[in-house]
């Protein structure tokens, strides 16, 4: 099964100068915990609910602080042709419940979330995929 299959394919974006304040209203009205930050058809990084909580509402910032500000920039991703499994299998080694979705040119055609592994792949993936993702990290030896 391709990643393109069970992606979310609609998904809201946001620029580097879009307001937390406004980041935060988009993931209310369309029920979402993550917001690619873009700029030119490029994905720069993403802001998440945790990184509000913790950048902004944690440290007393400012919900007028740009998205560019407070967002995750390690964003890890996938292609949309590249088969399920991988795909699921680089979340529980990154240890990311997402992954930005992108075609061959590099642009954002989706996001993959665990739920939608669930929802499509079957719950034995999704909980394999979930103890990765909450296991202690390796320690470097």
């Amino acid at each position: 099964m391709k990643v393109s299959e069970v992606m979310t394919a609609q998904v809201a974006t946001a620029k580097p100068t879009t307001s937390v304040k406004e980041v935060a209203r988009m993931m209310s009205e369309i029920d979402t915990g993550v917001i690619p930050i873009s700029e030119d058809g490029k994905v720069l990084g993403v802001v998440t609910d945790r990184d509000i909580v913790v950048r902004v509402v944690a440290s007393g910032g400012s919900f007028d602080a740009a998205a560019s500000e407070v967002m995750s920039e390690d964003v890890q991703s996938c292609r949309e042709d590249d088969n399920l499994a991988d795909a699921t299998a680089k979340m529980g080694a990154q240890q990311v419940r997402r992954l930005v979705v992108l075609n061959e040119a590099g642009r954002l055609t989706g996001i993959l979330s665990l739920g939608d592994v669930a929802m499509d792949y079957g719950a034995k993936a999704v909980g394999r995929t979930l103890e990765e993702i909450s296991a202690e990290p390796a320690s470097p030896t």
